[in-house]
């Protein structure tokens, strides 16, 4: 049995208000995190090596939450730009796979940062 297609046309001023609010979303969250990044950055030092341990995770967080909010406001300006709900289903897996990548690569790379730290600071060396 063959699943009927269901097609769904957005009205031009529905697109037009759509598009507007994610840009308007995602001026209003790029100033949040500029904003975020100068109290950060006022509030680190580098007195020790520890500390510049500290302030580059602090750096790689607010660049991986730059990124996957990116890539959130562009899925959402694909999915308003779907054509269809296949589309719009397809847009959405791919947005899945590569944010899990992407996710993935960041807690191994925190974990490698981590380890780092933790030799720095003079911590137990993990068993081979």
């Amino acid at each position: 049995m063959e699943t009927p297609k269901v097609a769904y046309d957005v009205p031009p001023e529905m697109r037009e208000f759509a598009e507007k609010s994610v840009e308007q979303a995602r001026k209003a969250v790029d100033g949040f995190l500029g904003a975020a990044r100068k109290t950060a950055d006022t509030l680190e030092s580098s007195a020790t090596s520890v500390q510049a341990t500290s302030k580059e995770a602090t750096r790689k967080t607010f660049s991986y939450a730059e990124q996957s909010i990116g890539a959130a406001f562009e899925l959402a300006q694909k999915l308003v730009r779907a054509k269809d709900m296949q589309e719009a289903m397809q847009i959405q897996a791919e947005f899945a796979r590569t944010q899990f990548a992407a996710l993935q690569a960041q807690m191994k790379e925190f974990g490698s940062l981590a380890q780092s730290t933790m030799n720095q600071a003079g911590g137990p060396k993990p068993k081979a």
